[in-house]
């Protein structure tokens, strides 16, 4: 049985609850949309849906995927909703977003793994809101570059996709993603005239040079935009905290994560992929 480890002082949560916050939530609900802030516990929502943004997520809300380090729903998923990338494309405008961040659960039971929705959604709120910027973070696509490239070809201004932690841990917290899948997915958009993005988490039993490397490597596949996060356990069930990493140590990761290249870097405890996403752009 795993000992717990106790959450320290600097990782207490600001909760939300203005009338913006309300707005936001009022929102995402009458939409009948959903949110990684909500299937995910993100830390950060209160923080977010007070200042009006909200990270969508597409394509339902059952993944086809297991990951131990994730609170999303998994199982059979329910067919597409054609309604949805219009939905939205309206909510987008109704919290007049500056900048928008889709992301999705796994859909490993469509023959396209759900990237025609994705783009189809993308068109959407290039449609109805032509001034907002658009950052999406994506599946691995199970390394299928070619739908891959239906997400490139309707120009997203970053693209991301996590690694979520290093080389040796990937294979006990991933259900199905691998970490030379990844690399070749990030090396891909990279290629491109886009902005490619990664995030890691941290607190998983990684050392501070496995951390280094992953940095090595995300580098090396032309990523520019770097997030570093505490892993927090969302429930029971998922993998639990093997460490509280130290801001002061975050803070290293972020001046050591510079000085080898990276153009933008967030790194902090509560830091999440979409975490000040606004200011990468």
């Amino acid at each position: 049985m795993s000992q717990h480890v106790r959450k320290p002082e600097w990782l207490k949560i600001r909760l939300g609850g203005n009338e913006q916050f309300t707005r936001t939530k009022s929102i995402v609900e009458s939409h009948c949309l959903h949110t990684i802030c909500t299937s995910g516990k993100c830390p950060n929502m209160g923080e977010c849906w007070s200042k009006g943004t909200a990270t969508f997520m597409i394509a339902g809300e059952i993944c086809t995927r297991s990951c131990r380090f994730c609170n999303t729903q998994t199982g059979k998923p329910l067919p597409l909703d054609p309604e949805e990338p219009q939905r939205i494309a309206e909510s987008i405008r109704l919290m007049n977003l500056k900048h928008a961040v889709i992301t999705s659960v796994d859909r490993d039971d469509l023959p396209d793994l759900g990237a025609t929705h994705w783009a189809t959604t993308i068109r959407a709120i290039r449609t109805v809101n032509p001034h907002t910027t658009i950052e999406v973070l994506i599946p691995d696509f199970q390394g299928r570059l070619d739908l891959v490239d239906l997400i490139i070809d309707v120009q997203p201004e970053i693209i991301s996709h996590n690694m979520e932690t290093v080389r040796r841990i990937s294979p006990s917290i991933r259900s199905a993603a691998k970490y030379d899948v990844s690399l070749s997915v990030l090396k891909h958009i990279a290629d491109h005239p886009i902005s490619a993005k990664t995030g890691l988490m941290v607190g998983l039993g990684e050392s501070e040079e496995e951390v280094f490397d992953l940095m090595d490597d995300t580098l090396k596949s032309g990523v520019s935009i770097l997030t570093i996060g505490q892993y927090l356990q969302p429930s029971r069930k998922n993998i639990p905290v093997k460490e509280y990493i130290t801001p002061q140590q975050f803070d290293k990761y972020k001046v050591i994560a510079l000085e080898k290249g990276f153009k933008m870097v967030e790194s902090a405890p509560l830091v999440r992929s979409s975490y000040h996403a606004e200011k990468h752009v």
